[in-house]
């Protein structure tokens, strides 16, 4: 079953695994090993609604003969083991006799998502959100050869949008200035952003020219709207900040200047 879940996702087909992740394992012949491994540069893979998001695997090999290649390489949640993605391919660059770095081109369509998992029951395309894992087959030039499970972890998250509206504009100074917003993420069963529920946000400010600093927090309410009210003190600009979760990415808004007079 090891074998199976990952052979789905390395020939690129979308296919239904509703079995948990594999714990970590390794196999293989002789000296060759995968000594480093660096998942889209280090950073979180997000996907949104519509675009197609495509993301690096990189490999760095090392075997006394020298690295013939990478036979096989699959990305799935390691909790779950759900994982549709596809492989594009894997190209390698030789750096000395005895290593190579592979890079593995990856993606993750959006709109194949809930289809990976239709008629089954209970399926929540969005839990494909979380930590991935990366498993990978390498070959040597003397035929040595190396399976390994678990040789990255990383994330996968929802995209998320936030705006910000503060008013009036202009306001007088002392007045009451009012700071609403909306925190969005991507909804991967029906491919729309939905207003995301009970998540604090940090209202920030700053003066024209400056840096943006954190006045208070606010939550969410079960649209995913934001408001509060703030005293208007000098010109400046708002806007609101959202850390992030495990499964939704950060994200900032647009800040929105106001003339205090």
């Amino acid at each position: 079953m090891r074998r199976g879940i990952a052979a789905l996702a390395a020939v690129g087909v979308v296919g239904t695994v509703m079995v948990a992740a594999p714990a970590a394992h390794a196999e293989g012949r002789g000296d060759i090993r995968v000594v480093k491994t660096v998942v889209n540069a280090g950073g979180s893979v997000i996907v949104g609604v519509k675009n197609v998001k495509r993301f690096p695997i990189t490999m760095t090999i090392k075997d006394n003969s020298g690295v013939k290649g990478v036979s096989h390489v699959s990305a799935f949640n390691a909790s779950n083991g759900h994982g549709p993605v596809s492989s594009l391919g894997t190209s390698c660059k030789k750096s000395s006799s005895t290593t190579s770095v592979c890079t593995a081109t990856m993606e993750i369509d959006p709109s194949w998502i809930d289809f990976y998992g239709s008629g089954n029951e209970g399926w929540d395309a969005n839990a494909v959100a979380g930590t991935w894992q990366v498993n990978a087959t390498v070959q040597a030039n003397d035929k040595d050869y190396w399976i390994s499970d678990r040789i990255a972890t990383f994330r996968v998250k929802r995209a998320a949008t936030l705006t910000t509206d503060a008013a009036p504009e202009p306001v007088r100074k002392g007045g009451t200035l009012t700071v609403t917003g909306k925190l969005s993420r991507a909804n991967w069963t029906d491919l729309k952003y939905h207003g995301y529920t009970k998540q604090v946000v940090k209202l920030q400010y700053k003066k024209p020219g400056g840096a943006y600093h954190t006045v208070k927090t606010a939550t969410t309410d079960s649209a995913g709207r934001l408001r509060t009210t703030v005293k208007a003190a000098s010109s400046g600009s708002w806007r609101w900040a959202f850390l992030g979760t495990t499964t939704t990415m950060k994200v900032v808004s647009t800040g929105d200047a106001v003339t205090v007079k």
